[in-house]
């Protein structure tokens, strides 16, 4: 059950939150800097590459290989990248601490000395990456590492010539780990300091050309930490108000660049591990129809309950979860919702809900209108809400930044405001009315 008195009740809400995720998310942006300014210590500055690598390849699991793909997309293919994840598990690693030690990556058999791999990872220890450096040493690839200091990752580095790229942890509390002790959680900031090292690599040899997007994008890292802070009340808060709204729903997030899909992507995962709440993501324009049948299905708008009284007392109706599309684009304003048939818009019942960021800069890389109108015009016809995330920043990795962090927060509040989570005396709730 959903408490959303809990999001403007703020010593309840430091009480839910013991693993301190808002306190980390608040940091991104100085996560960012530090990741940036620890690279530069390590010996990024001093880095005189010969060349661009022919192609790159980027190691890890979980958020590192998430962080690969924002890589990929932020490479806007100048230089092929490929992401290796995972490729098979060994059982017979008797030691292991935890289960990701017993994950194994392989090098593709096409990798050679103009190649360039990059490995990612938030604890350093796992034995498949240390191999997976090994391999490609064999081939006479380049290694750099993004892992904590003196881990074997950051050795492994240092003897195959490589050069290792410091990661910071935070250290937080969870109380939720439970049972699953073997599988080790990543904190929400660890997205941003394992790309920005990357990002900044990237443009020391040449991939990217603007050295200022990472400044800017830990700029805008901090301006929705503050519009999203956990002292703003609901109406004012977007995350507070984009978690509310994703209640007792199954959000079907349509992205419709590569961009904005490593934003829902990342949702995706924040939703399921911060909120233990299902979401399922597609792109723009594939969605409409292979998400088609979804809108059309139990999950969607019943016609009769729709037709039924709408004075009705509702609350001994049962709880029923129900459809909600969520647009991610990048846009210098909201598109109309415009009906395909007629042209026009529909009435004001029929209009989607504003999204949180209504002010999007006019210097930001038009999407296409007709794809979003027919997203639009598709939830209409089959009565689903939809709400919309736009950022009109031309920058891809200052978007990126803009809208991973209002989900990343409205996926926190989401777990924090939910059943079970808040540890609230008996009595202490506000009365109703």
């Amino acid at each position: 059950m959903f408490e959303e008195w809990v999001l403007d009740d703020p010593d309840t809400l430091a009480r839910a939150d013991a693993s301190g995720a808002l306190l980390d998310l608040a940091s991104a942006g100085a996560t960012v800097r530090n990741a940036v300014r620890l690279a530069g210590e390590a010996g990024l500055d001093r880095l005189r590459p010969e060349g661009r690598p022919r192609a790159v390849l980027v190691a890890g699991h979980g958020t590192a290989a998430l962080a690969g793909e924002a890589f990929a997309v932020l490479m806007g293919g100048a230089c092929p990248v490929s992401v290796l994840r995972p490729s098979g598990s060994d059982d017979s690693v008797a030691r292991a601490i935890d289960f990701t030690s017993g994950l194994l990556w392989s090098v593709p058999g096409w990798a050679g000395p103009s190649d360039l791999l990059v490995v990612l990872s938030t604890t350093g220890g796992e034995p498949g990456l240390v191999s997976l450096i090994e391999q490609a040493y064999v081939r006479g690839c380049t290694v750099v590492v993004v892992a904590p200091v003196d881990s074997p990752l950051s050795e492994a580095a240092l003897q195959t010539r490589g050069l290792p790229l410091p990661y910071v942890c935070a250290v937080l509390g969870d109380e939720r780990i439970g049972r699953d002790r073997d599988l080790p959680r990543d904190t929400p900031s660890s997205f941003w300091g394992l790309l920005a090292p990357a990002v900044a690599l990237a443009h020391r040899i040449g991939l990217v050309s603007t050295p200022s997007s990472l400044t800017a994008a830990a700029d805008r890292l901090d301006e929705v930490a503050v519009r999203c802070r956990p002292g703003a009340e609901t109406y004012g808060n977007p995350a507070k108000t984009l978690a509310v709204q994703l209640d007792g729903v199954l959000p079907l997030l349509w992205s419709d660049s590569p961009c904005t899909e490593v934003a829902a992507r990342r949702f995706v995962q924040m939703l399921t591990d911060q909120a233990g709440r299902p979401a399922l993501q597609g792109t723009l324009p594939e969605a409409l129809t292979t998400q088609r049948g979804l809108l059309a299905g139990h999950l969607a708008a019943d016609e009769e309950e729709l037709a039924d009284d709408f004075f009705r007392d509702r609350t001994e109706e049962p709880d029923t979860l129900r459809l909600k599309v969520l647009l991610l684009h990048r846009s210098e304003q909201p598109d109309r919702l415009v009906d395909q048939r007629t042209g026009e818009e529909p009435s004001g019942e029929a209009r989607p809900e504003q999204p949180p960021f209504a002010e999007p800069e006019s210097n930001g890389p038009l999407t296409s209108r007709r794809t979003l109108a027919r997203a639009r015009a598709l939830a209409t016809d089959h009565r689903i809400t939809l709400s919309e995330l736009a950022s009109g920043h031309a920058d891809s990795l200052e978007a990126m930044a803009e809208l991973v962090a209002l989900t990343d927060f409205a996926a926190v509040y989401l777990g924090l405001a939910s059943s079970g989570t808040a540890d609230v005396p008996a009595g202490t709730a506000p009365l109703d009315g």
